[in-house]
């Protein structure tokens, strides 16, 4: 089979990418341009604003993307582009743009999940060998997926209400400490005791994951210890909070290892960049002869070169869309 150059975009939430991957596993050329900046000074991302700065990023990125590649579109081979999950502005302009692109220089357009985009991540660190566990964890998705051969997905479980990067945002903006609220907790836990006690969230026997509970208990401390006229110790609430929730996950994902008597594990998704989850991870795949791996740090955020890694196992899958093709604001890997 000759080399396949896929073109790929994404724009699901806050990043405008573009990026060529070959052969799914070979990052040609890849561009982003985000827009954490403008969404810190609203602690979180404001939909229209994200639609907006999509519209002038777009054409950026992917003729950016093609210079850096020193490539034509007439090198390319298909069009690969995330339909959905995301925010439903957002993802119509990355769509739009790969649909016109797909029709004006006759290339198959290729739909592709923005879950099954975080799992094919990996791909682009390590070949990926089946069977496995995928956990994805991001500031939209907290799931568990069975994949017992390439590109065919089983959800095992996910959250019940706030994926668990939501969650560390909102729990960011409670205690004051300022957004994106992941990389900020983590940094800080580095620094702090475990001194709160704080519930540990759905302990129970299925694959379902719920952090609401662990966010309202962060929010009672923070309000109590105020009405008490005490000072909050930040830096032993980050390390309190997080040792709950690398617990609460670690606990699930070694289940589902155990009971699909699965080997393999891999790691997706924003969250999958947190070091003290990693730690924990490595240490009981480690102990059970696991084989752990995670994507780069440059790929565990949103970003299209994952577009196209996955793309070109779905392309291989016959996983070809129509110009009919539409954004679906809360589409399911399965």
């Amino acid at each position: 089979m000759k080399d396949m150059y896929i073109l790929a975009i994404e724009s699901s939430c806050d990043e405008t990418s573009c990026a060529i991957v070959k052969n799914g596993n070979e990052d040609i050329s890849t561009v982003v341009l985000s827009q954490i900046d403008i969404h810190t000074n609203f602690g979180g991302v404001v939909p229209e604003i994200a639609s907006r700065q999509h519209l002038k990023n777009i054409t950026i990125v992917i003729e950016q993307c093609l210079i850096n590649a020193k490539m034509k579109m007439e090198d390319i081979d298909a069009i690969a582009v995330t339909y959905g999950p995301g925010l439903i502005g957002s993802l119509l302009v990355g769509l739009e743009a790969a649909k016109t692109l797909s029709l004006i220089y006759n290339k198959p357009l290729i739909p592709i999940n923005h879950i099954a985009g975080h799992i094919y991540a990996n791909n682009l660190t390590k070949k990926m060998e089946y069977p496995l566990i995928s956990l994805v964890i991001s500031g939209g998705h907290t799931e568990l997926i069975y994949m017992e051969d390439e590109y065919k997905f089983e959800k095992l479980g996910g959250t019940l209400d706030d994926a668990v990067g939501e969650c560390y945002d909102k729990v960011a903006r409670v205690i004051g400490i300022g957004y994106p609220g992941g990389p900020i907790i983590d940094k800080l836990s580095q620094l702090g005791e475990h001194e709160y006690h704080l519930p540990l969230p759905l302990n129970d026997n299925s694959y379902n994951f719920s952090f609401s509970g662990l966010k309202s208990a962060v929010i009672n401390l923070a309000h109590n210890t105020q009405q008490r006229k005490e000072t909050l110790n930040k830096e032993n609430l980050a390390k309190s909070f997080q040792d709950v929730v690398v617990e609460a996950i670690s606990k699930k994902t070694m289940k589902a290892l155990k009971d699909k008597n699965v080997n393999r594990l891999i790691i997706a998704g924003g969250v999958a960049a947190n070091k003290a989850l990693r730690n924990k991870l490595k240490e009981l795949c480690e102990k059970e002869k696991i084989d752990c791996s995670f994507p780069d740090l440059k790929y565990c955020t949103d970003n299209a070169t994952m577009i196209g890694a996955a793309a070109y196992f779905a392309y291989k899958n016959g996983k070809i869309a129509t110009i009919e093709l539409n954004a679906k604001s809360n589409e399911t890997l399965v």
